[in-house]
């Protein structure tokens, strides 16, 4: 194939999991997959290598190129078979997250999958959301590792007897997995059209050549080792409040010519509450920066991460054993892997590495009409939202004001939508203005949102970056922390980063993004060096 015949193959691909993840919206049921669009869509080939993904969710796709191969290896696969999975330690990320996998079969020969990965508003657990600060993975919500859900199109009822049995708003559940099901169909049908023969000589194609890309993005990187280590502010049991920040993440990064070792030596271990991280989801924010480091038309198969190393040992907060909690992991431990490894790289390419950015998603749960024994009911009901804040500033100008950073690439929930769907009125919403960092590039602010609770219900919060800062780059100043509080009865009150609590009726919630950190010095401002060595 010449380069002109496998850019159009490569963005033909790319267009087919667009496609799957446009069917996959508006089939959704519940808002967070159909309007803030918390989904994923990506190809794979017959040895379930990634071959293709949309512009969807880093987290979601770097973790599904790591984990791939394992998941079908497990099966044989015929004909209309549907897997679905979310068990973090088996291919998934966090327990929310379902992945359902479809085989692509051509001329009777396995030729590829399609898969779709969606976050799911409840999959079960001790707190509305599976999201709250549980201490064992078992209590943040139904496992499932990787099961037949249809084998050669028979459906298998005991996966929604499961549901039925342990999930809040089923019928919402089994909706939305039907999208993610019709997705992947539609995934299939797309590249079945293609024909085997092409399908097979032109993945190897596309493999070669983004291999090739990935190499040359590490090349351009000087030799050398860097380092960087950086602290989450606790796990939401052992290690919170303002003194907090023994849960240590550090990085050396050791590049030698086209390939790199990424080593985490030094890392705390594994924590009791929900922050760890599953190998899958460290690897997905490894390759999500090197990534970044190359062109926008890199070809986006998993070969481009073919030259990148990692070593964690296990039981680390980063390398979490299994069994471990893992909720906040995905979500919050993510951005900070994000965010050591770009202060590792601000020492070898500075000019090409911006601040830090915020450093979280501010994960907001609301839950309500919870009863353990009428978890299938109807009214039940839950709202969860990531929300955006400050991007770090960087050599070629200042931060985004109020954006989703690194690891998630979710919408907002409408104001329109929210209070059509949810008993919460939203009082407040804004640009919180000032919150970047200062110098010669600005970090970008973060926003305010505020809540007004209609009736009693729950409330999970898994937070970061409210006692601590994004950090500022070349002499720039840090982003500001943010913040969590509650009014009840016309009192104020800070919330920690992490935790849950039972609000009444009349109660409001505002949270507070951190800014992004700053970049340069500013005209006629003193330079300050940071350096977390």
């Amino acid at each position: 194939m010449n380069s002109v015949e496998l850019s159009l193959f490569s963005h033909r691909l790319a267009a087919i999991c667009e496609e799957m993840g446009a069917v996959l919206k508006r089939s959704a049921i519940s808002p967070n997959i159909r309007d803030r669009e918390d989904f994923s869509c990506a190809l794979f080939t017959a040895q379930g290598e990634l071959i293709s993904q949309a512009a969807h969710i880093p987290v979601h796709l770097g973790s599904m190129a790591f984990a791939m191969v394992d998941v079908v290896g497990h099966f044989r696969w015929r004909q209309d078979d549907v897997v679905l999975f979310n068990d973090p330690f088996l291919g998934g990320t966090h327990l929310p997250d379902i992945t359902v996998v479809t085989p692509v079969y051509i001329a009777g020969r396995l030729a590829a999958f399609a898969a779709a990965r969606a976050h799911h508003a409840d999959i079960g657990g001790a707190s509305p959301g599976s999201m709250g600060v549980e201490t064992r993975l078992e209590d943040e919500g139904l496992v499932l590792s990787p099961r037949y859900w249809f084998k050669a199109g028979v459906e298998n009822p005991e996966l929604e007897q499961l549901f039925y049995e342990y999930v809040r708003a089923p019928d919402e559940r089994m909706g939305d997995l039907s999208a993610q099901r019709a997705a992947c169909l539609l995934g299939a049908q797309r590249l079945a059209e293609l024909g085997i023969v092409q399908l097979e000589t032109r993945f190897a194609s596309l493999i070669e050549v983004s291999e090739q890309y990935g190499r040359t993005a590490i090349a351009s990187i000087p030799d050398g080792e860097y380092s960087f280590e950086d602290r989450l502010e606790g796990d939401g049991i052992e290690d919170d409040g303002p003194d907090s920040g023994s849960l240590v993440i550090h990085v050396r990064i050791h590049v030698k010519g086209k390939s790199v070792v990424v080593d985490f030596d030094g890392t705390s271990c594994q924590s009791k509450g929900p922050v760890n991280c599953p190998m899958a989801v460290t690897a997905a924010s490894v390759f999500y920066v090197f990534r970044c480091l190359m062109p926008a038309y890199t070809p986006q198969t998993a070969a481009i991460f073919h030259s990148i190393s990692i070593k964690a040992a296990e039981g680390c907060l980063v390398h979490a054993k299994a069994g471990a909690p893992v909720a906040a992991g995905n979500v919050e431990t993510s951005q900070r892997i994000v965010d050591v490894m770009l202060g590792a790289l601000s020492k070898a390419i500075p000019d090409r590495i911006p601040a830090a950015a915020q450093g979280t998603m501010n994960n907001v749960i609301f839950g309500g009409n919870d009863c353990r024994n009428e978890r299938g009911s109807d009214d039940a009901w839950v709202y969860y939202e990531t929300l955006a804040g400050g991007m770090g500033g960087h050599a070629d100008g200042a931060g985004l004001s109020a954006v989703q950073c690194h690891m998630t690439n979710t919408k907002n929930s409408s104001i329109e939508v929210l209070e059509m769907h949810y008993p919460l009125r939203v009082r407040h919403y804004t640009v919180r203005k000032n919150s970047g960092g200062d110098g010669l590039f600005k970090g970008g602010d973060g926003l305010i949102r505020e809540w007004e609770v209609l009736e009693d219900c729950h409330l999970s919060l898994l937070t970061e970056r409210r006692n601590t800062v994004p950090y500022g780059l070349a002499g720039g100043q840090p982003g500001q922390s943010g913040s969590n509080r509650l009014c009840r009865n016309g009192r104020w009150e800070e919330l920690p980063a992490k935790g849950s609590w039972q609000l009444k009726a009349g109660d409001i919630i505002r949270i507070e993004t951190p800014g992004g950190g700053g970049f340069g010095v500013a005209q006629g401002t003193a330079s300050v060096h940071i350096d977390s060595d």
